[in-house]
């Protein structure tokens, strides 16, 4: 009944991937690579959340 209030988990993790790239993206042009590969790390982490997700959602 109340299925239209939850929100998708994986649009939530597409919008936390997006701005942790976008973060990268700041450090790399600042010219700090060290936290533009640490945030990328992450970015790559949330990418495979994402991709769990919808493999587990296709079964």
């Amino acid at each position: 009944m109340f299925s239209i209030f939850k929100t998708d988990p994986i649009k939530k993790l597409n919008k936390a991937y997006e701005a942790k790239l976008e973060q990268a993206m700041h450090a790399q042009r600042n010219g700090d690579i060290k936290s533009y590969s640490m945030i990328t790390a992450e970015a790559e982490l949330i990418a495979n959340k994402i991709q769990e997700l919808e493999n587990s959602a296709k079964k």
